[in-house]
């Protein structure tokens, strides 16, 4: 399987009512699986959700606004945006274990920087930023296994 195949079943599954997906062929062998409605998963701020859950932040009263936009260093959740794994694979920080890290908590991000890599069935590919600003949050280790639409940044906008 390459690497579009994997992304079109990945869409598919996603976009299904199956919980649970498994595939194997030859030496390959591929595993998905929904989590629970109920289920949530919280890496420091804000709450982070699987694309099944549905958590709104309760909205703030027009007062807590006006303090919020005048406080200095108060940060809404508009100005933060993710950046998700595209596929699932293991994920790397650096080009190569003697290399720097593409990017680090607290560095500038430009759209389309490269900001880590995912290693998928022996393949290199490179995740890039879809958003401009400073990495405020890494949400994964390095060199663990991350799943499609996973978070792995976040990104104070500006």
């Amino acid at each position: 399987m390459d690497e579009k195949e994997i992304e079109r079943l990945l869409d598919k599954f996603d976009k299904s009512s199956l919980k649970n997906f498994e595939l194997t062929q030859d030496d390959f062998k591929l595993a998905l699986s929904k989590r629970e409605a109920g289920d949530q998963v919280v890496v420091g701020e804000p709450t982070l959700t699987t694309p099944n859950d549905t958590v709104s932040a309760p909205k703030p009263t027009s007062k807590q606004s006006q303090n919020e936009s005048t406080t200095p260093g108060v940060n809404s959740a508009a100005d933060v945006a993710e950046i998700k794994a595209p596929l699932v694979g293991v994920i790397y920080f650096a080009p190569s274990p003697d290399k720097p890290a593409f990017k680090k908590q607290g560095d500038k991000v430009e759209k389309g920087d490269v900001v880590c890599v995912i290693e998928a069935m022996k393949m290199i590919n490179e995740v890039k930023s879809d958003v401009s600003g400073t990495i405020s949050n890494i949400l994964v280790e390095d060199g663990s296994m991350v799943e499609y639409d996973q978070p792995l940044f976040q990104v104070k906008k500006g």
